[in-house]
C-alpha cells in the first residue's frame, strides 16, 4: 500500500497475532507485499495467499519474495468484492489481513463476507485501517470508523477477540469466526 511504509511496523504487528508455524493465511489487498513477506516467514512452510487487484503490486511481491528466498507465497490477481473472487475453497485459512483496504471500498461488508467465508471455523480476520482524526491518509469521508467494523463482525456472527496496536494513525482489531 503506497504511503503505509512509513507509519506502520509488519513484523511487530505480526507479533501480536496468533501466527504458527504451518498456518494458511491470506492478505487480501496486499499491495507490494508489505505484509505478505513477513506473514511469509512467520508461518514457515504454511502458505500465504497474496490477492490485490492490481497486477503490478503482485508482480512486486513476486520479485520481492523471489529476491528473499521466500517460496511459500501464492499470488492472485482479483476484485475482493465479488463473491468467491478468491478462488479459495470454503472455510480454508487459518486467518485473513484486512490492512489499509476496506477504506478504499463501497463495499466493506462483501469483502468482509469473502473473508469469512474463507475462515475455517475459530479463525481469525485482521483488520487494521485509518484512525478518524488523524493529520495523514484518506479523506475523512472514506475513513471507516471502529464501531462500523465492529457492527459488520457482528452482522457477520464474528466475535470481535481484541484491539492490537498499530500506531498512531491506524487501528487494528482481531475477530474470530
Amino acid at each position: 500500500m503506497a504511503g503505509t511504509g512509513g507509519f506502520l511496523q509488519p513484523e511487530e504487528i505480526i507479533k501480536q497475532l496468533n501466527i504458527k508455524k504451518g498456518m494458511q493465511v491470506a492478505d487480501f489487498g496486499c499491495g507490494a507485499g508489505y505484509f505478505v513477506l513477513p506473514l511469509a516467514k512467520a508461518v514457515g512452510e504454511g502458505l500465504v495467499y497474496a490477492f490485490d487487484v492490481l497486477e503490478q503490486a503482485l508482480e512486486s511481491v513476486r520479485s520481492r519474495a523471489k529476491l528473499q528466498g521466500l517460496f511459500n507465497i501464492e499470488t492472485k490477481r482479483c476484485n475482493l468484492e465479488i463473491p468467491s473472487s478468491s478462488g479459495l475453497p470454503d472455510n480454508s485459512l487459518d486467518m485473513v489481513l484486512l490492512a489499509n483496504i476496506l477504506f478504499q471500498s463501497s463495499k466493506k461488508i462483501d469483502i468482509i463476507k469473502e473473508a469469512k467465508r474463507v475462515l475455517k471455523k475459530g479463525g481469525e480476520l485482521v483488520i487494521i485501517d485509518w484512525q478518524e482524526n488523524q493529520p495523514m491518509g484518506p479523506p475523512k469521508e472514506l475513513i471507516v470508523s471502529t464501531d462500523s467494523i465492529k457492527k459488520m463482525g457482528r452482522d457477520e456472527a464474528l466475535t470481535f477477540k481484541k484491539e492490537i496496536l498499530v500506531d498512531k494513525y491506524h487501528w487494528g482489531m482481531v475477530f474470530q469466526k
